[in-house]
């Protein structure tokens, strides 16, 4: 079974490296496309992964680029002649999808993250581009509801969540996070772990869509009942958004003065999660994002309900769940735990066992490969009959 991967780029996305591992030690023959040989592609080749180099990310901005780009990709497929193409991003299938038309191969749009089923005319614009010979796996239960919702026949969609390894149980180096810090050991360490991203007024998002800011109203709230309490903030602006970073810090100093502190991009998360009393991933979008990092590390944890996140936060059994851009309720559940510090601990060792089974990488790329073996099995009809039924 020979596989092509389409990947846009070579600094993140470990998922889909993890998962092209497991997926060759299945036996399957995996092939990748990277936009340049830079990053982790060099990880890819040590594991047995042939490396192609070819930039399969949808050029919106630059429209005279997109030609070029569907032939490059089609005569790779020709010359590979793969049983399956796999794309892991929505701009990587919208590329796959116009540059394989016509072509009987079959082709799996992964969709790493819900988003562009919130707005309308993404939404559109990705099953329109679909026919017959597309499939879809969800990576969390809301984003395979969207698509059946959508008309798209159950058959055609699958369910498995993006694997990982055992997360490491990091010793503190150096300073312990509450020295660092001059906190004492009665200081409530509440924490989130995010890059932060900036509104986008053309999606009409006011706040940023991992939703720092509510989580400082939440945390100005708390404090007037806790006031020995710190937010602690990982991760920085992403993909340049600087000026929004500087923005956040300015509006956490009015709001909480100091006690909130930015700890930047660290390459330690793993061992300052188990450091705090708790995790907060406040999200107005997300698949599951960094809930699975802290309670894989049994740390409790409470999340929007938006996404993926349900699937492993569960009420009153693995975490706590509040509506998106609610900082009242988010304040509300803080306290929760802060009162009842043994719930909280037992709703984290139980979410960490949930996570453990639903995102352990060797299960999740045995369910790819009983996905990719239906599918070619299955994937006979015409392409004439065009685009799969359904409302949008």
């Amino acid at each position: 079974m020979k596989v092509l991967h389409l990947v846009k780029t070579t600094a993140g996305a470990a998922w889909a490296l993890r998962q092209l591992r497991e997926l060759a030690a299945l036996g399957v023959d995996a092939h990748v496309a990277l936009p340049s040989f830079s990053g982790r592609a060099a990880d890819y080749e040590r594991l047995g992964i042939r490396v192609h180099v070819l930039d399969t990310d949808l050029k919106l901005r630059q429209p005279w680029r997109i030609p070029g780009q569907a032939l490059a990709l089609r005569r790779l497929v020709r010359t590979l002649e793969p049983d399956l193409v796999h794309s892991h991003f929505v701009g990587t299938t919208l590329l796959m999808r116009l540059a394989l038309h016509g072509l009987p191969i079959p082709r799996l749009f992964q969709v790493p993250g819900p988003l562009h089923l919130e707005h309308a005319f993404f939404r559109r614009m990705e099953l329109l581009s679909a026919d017959w010979h597309d499939y879809w796996m969800a990576s969390c239960e809301w984003t395979r509801r969207a698509y059946l919702a959508a008309g798209i026949e159950s058959g055609r969609v699958f369910l498995s969540y993006y694997g990982t390894d055992p997360l490491p149980l990091s010793p503190v180096s150096g300073q312990p996070l509450r020295t660092g810090l001059n906190c004492s050991d009665t200081t409530i360490l509440v924490g989130m772990v995010a890059y932060m991203y900036a509104p986008r007024a053309w999606l009409g998002q006011q706040r940023g869509l991992k939703g720092h800011e509510d989580l400082i109203d939440a945390l100005a709230i708390v404090r007037r009942r806790y006031p020995d309490l710190m937010g602690v903030f990982v991760g920085g602006g992403w993909n340049g958004a600087d000026a929004y970073e500087v923005t956040i810090r300015a509006y956490a100093r009015e709001r909480l003065g100091d006690h909130a502190v930015f700890l930047g991009n660290r390459k330690d998360v793993f061992a300052l999660y188990p450091q705090l009393d708790m995790a907060v991933h406040p999200s107005h979008s997300e698949n599951v994002g960094g809930a699975a990092e802290s309670l894989l590390l049994g740390v409790p944890t409470i999340a929007t309900r938006v996404g993926g996140f349900p699937d492993l936060v569960r009420p009153g059994q693995t975490g706590l769940l509040v509506p998106p851009r609610a900082p009242e309720a988010l304040a509300q559940a803080i306290c929760h735990y802060i009162e009842a510090p043994d719930l909280a601990r037992r709703h984290a060792r139980q979410g960490q066992q949930l996570a453990m089974h639903l995102f352990d990488v060797q299960r999740t790329a045995r369910e790819v490969h009983e996905a990719y073996r239906r599918i070619i099995d299955t994937d006979t009809l015409p392409y004439e009959t065009a685009t799969p039924q359904g409302g949008l």
